[in-house]
């Protein structure tokens, strides 16, 4: 049953996207200008929502259903996640096919598959056929207009190229939000992940700040050669306002100028910090539009908004950091004690804020805890790289060890399933920190081994290493002391590189030191924000919020707004709608949202007192237990398991092509996460042709 509502609800969002795409499509044609859009006009009660309601109807309703309606999938996905199990361990695999095969792998695109390639090949054509059609339909009448306003046809070429220009740019604008909602529940019904989508939105960004900055030349030469350069400061109060265009432009400039890759890698507090100029960006690019054309781009904003305000409340407490495993490779493993009822997919990621280094930064690791094998606890492991994480190492290595650590996150987000026992073997590449997400991975697999009995596939872990000290982390691939394990159930083969050592340095242990803080009365476990069945209240905070809206605004218009445009001389002014449906806009979210989470919070509550009370029952954890309970583990059956299942090679480096051509299997899985230049080589490798057996999957670091 659960499979058919499903397959329902794929396909009514399927043809709700494909209706989507028709109107984009449709757009510039006389078709639509002339024939369809005054239809829906009439339709669209203007007594209650004024010009934007027919864009309301065709633009917003449906991205909005399709939000809703994702949200209802993937609850019913996850409440049937074990008869999924199930069937896996019956044997039912699936394939990957062609079209998910590296097509690029060197190049400004990154590694990019056949799909992605005949998508973004799509979406170019769309700009360029509307574009094209905006010049053709408006070229034939370009001289009748240029003789009314005493322009040349030249000029009047210029001025109306820079209005489609910003007609095509808008399609940019609608689709941009959509990859960096972390929270979605769009891109998972497609398969996608928000990590996994982020270079789609830079694509989109590019493709964006480029058209916009010709739209906004195309005007100031217009204006130059017109002398009419004073328009530039009109901020009219009924149509298109000239100086919130700019002031938009401007912000977007900044904002692309630090994601140029040289800044963003030397200067990333830069980036970072200008990055949030996108708030300027759309609040003057709406008071420049008018709010009625507004709404064909607002749903994707609409939904990052609910998102990020949801991201916003959970920001706002800290939560209960258990302990920490400080490894010689300044690498740390942080384990916070979280919720029964929250749940996460291998692979997931979570957001961390460490107010005692800054109060700003928020960065994203990998988890490597498992939700089932580990219900009371979520695990995150960080390698000192860069300023921030080399000042959290420091303060956890410290020889006068801290007793407590205050850290908001938000998260976990991560991909809705995954199935990785489709294939007979399962090969994953790292190289240094990129061994995180295959922790995750390998805990999944022991648990379905563990609880279902199920046939896992033969795992081989090949991971390149800077020095010998860097293979503690392999230590990490076992949960901590405490937590059942069996790492016997599953055929795993090890085999770490470490190029720059040329024999065992025995000088010093490569063993992780626990840390252990003391529980403070005001940290909470980590919880879902909106409780167990978070897609389902996500649905309803959507839906809602969008109602209310509707009915606030109806009202402003019909006796407020509605009465000065047609029972007066006047027009009501434009800037001051824009502020009221943005204003409505951000009261109906905020005031939803916060019902949910203070409902759900009550709920946290009570299970968050639960587990204090349980932890201040425990016995405070003294330094000599901790190294006892280290040496206990060191002595234990998985521990020895997992030594066995590790081959050392020193001195060299991992020759990939061999190693990937002599797997075995109708299917081998290739997941690879690591440093740019080695997921390009296992790439292309796969995608060379030579074997039919190999199928691709990177994990980027691109958040």
């Amino acid at each position: 049953m659960a499979r058919e509502a499903q397959s329902i609800i794929r396909l009514l969002v399927v043809l709700l996207f494909l209706g989507c795409i028709m109107i984009w499509i449709m757009m510039p044609t006389n078709t639509f200008n002339l024939k369809w859009f005054p239809k829906i006009r009439g339709k669209a009660d203007p007594t209650y929502f004024g010009a934007q309601g027919e864009t309301i109807l065709m633009y917003t309703f449906p991205v909005l259903l399709i939000a809703t309606l994702g949200c209802v999938y993937l609850h019913i996905a996850k409440k049937s996640s074990n008869e999924s199990n199930i069937e896996i361990r019956n044997g039912k695999k699936h394939g990957t096919t062609i079209w998910n095969r590296p097509m690029l792998v060197k190049g400004p695109l990154g590694i990019v598959s056949i799909t992605e390639i005949a998508f973004l090949l799509m979406f170019i054509a769309l700009l360029v056929w509307s574009f094209t059609t905006y010049l053709h339909i408006g070229f034939k009448t370009v001289a009748k207009t240029a003789a009314e306003y005493g322009n040349t046809v030249e000029q009047e070429k210029l001025y109306s190229v820079g209005i489609w220009l910003g007609l095509v740019g808008n399609i940019c604008l609608a689709f941009l939000f959509f990859p960096v909602t972390r929270g979605s529940s769009v891109l998972p019904i497609f398969g996608l992940t928000s990590e996994g989508c982020i270079k789609y939105h830079i694509w989109l960004g590019h493709i964006l700040m480029a058209i916009f900055t010709t739209h906004g030349i195309c005007y100031i030469t217009y204006w130059a050669s017109t002398n009419k350069m004073s328009e530039m400061l009109i901020w009219t109060k009924d149509g298109v306002s000239n100086l919130a265009g700019e002031i938009s432009l401007l912000a977007g400039l900044f904002l692309w100028i630090a994601t140029i890759p040289r800044i963003r890698r030397k200067f990333f507090e830069l980036f970072f910090y200008t990055h949030h100029l996108y708030i300027i960006f759309i609040i003057f690019y709406i008071f420049h539009v008018d709010i009625s054309f507004s709404f064909t781009m607002l749903p994707g904003f609409y939904l990052f908004l609910v998102d990020r305000y949801l991201r916003f409340l959970q920001s706002r407490r800290e939560v209960r950091l258990v302990s920490s495993r400080v490894l010689l490779c300044e690498t740390v493993e942080l384990n916070f004690s979280k919720g029964h009822g929250l749940t996460y997919n291998p692979t997931s990621v979570m957001f961390i804020n460490v107010p005692s280094i800054s109060k700003l930064q928020w960065h994203p690791f990998t988890i490597t805890s498992n939700s089932k094998l580990e219900s009371e606890k979520l695990s995150v492991v960080i390698k000192s790289e860069g300023t921030w994480t080399k000042k959290l190492y420091q303060l956890l290595s410290n020889p006068s060890p801290i007793d407590r650590l205050g850290i908001p996150v938000e998260g976990p987000y991560g991909p809705a399933s995954t199935n990785y026992l489709r294939h007979d073997t399962l090969v994953m590449v790292s190289g240094g920190s990129g061994i995180t997400p295959f922790i995750s991975i390998i805990r999944e697999l022991i648990y379905l081994s563990t609880t279902f009995k199920c046939k896992t596939p033969n795992i081989v872990l090949i991971s390149s290493f800077k020095n010998t000290s860097c293979l503690s982390m392999l230590d990490l691939i076992l949960p901590i002391s405490g937590t059942p394990s069996d790492i016997s159930n599953i055929q795993l083969q090890i085999e770490a590189y470490i190029p720059r050592d040329r024999e065992f340095k025995s000088d010093s242990s490569i063993h992780p030191q626990t840390l252990w803080f003391k529980p403070n009365p005001t940290d909470a476990p980590i919880h879902s924000m909106l409780g167990p069945n978070t897609w389902l209240w996500l649905g309803a905070i959507i839906s809602s919020s969008f109602i209310i809206f509707l009915i606030i605004i109806g009202i402003i218009t019909r006796y407020y707004i509605f009465p000065i445009d047609h029972n007066t001389n006047k027009i009501f002014s434009y800037p001051l709608r824009v502020f009221l449906n943005v204003l409505v806009i951000c009261v109906s979210v905020v005031v939803v949202a916060s019902v949910a989470v203070i409902w759900n919070k009550k709920q946290n509550a009570k299970e968050a007192k639960q587990i204090q009370n349980l932890e201040g029952s425990s016995p405070t954890v003294s330094p000599s237990s901790m190294i006892y309970n280290v040496d206990r583990e060191l002595e234990s059956l998985p521990y020895q398991s997992l030594v066995q299942a590790t081959n050392v090679h020193y001195g060299t480096r991992p020759d990939l092509k061999r190693l990937l051509f002599e797997m075995k299997g109708s299917s081998v899985g290739v997941l690879v996460s690591g440093p740019k230049q080695m997921r390009q080589e296992v790439a292309s490798i796969c995608s060379s042709g030579l074997v039919e057996n190999l199928h691709f999957e990177s994990i980027s670091f691109t958040w």
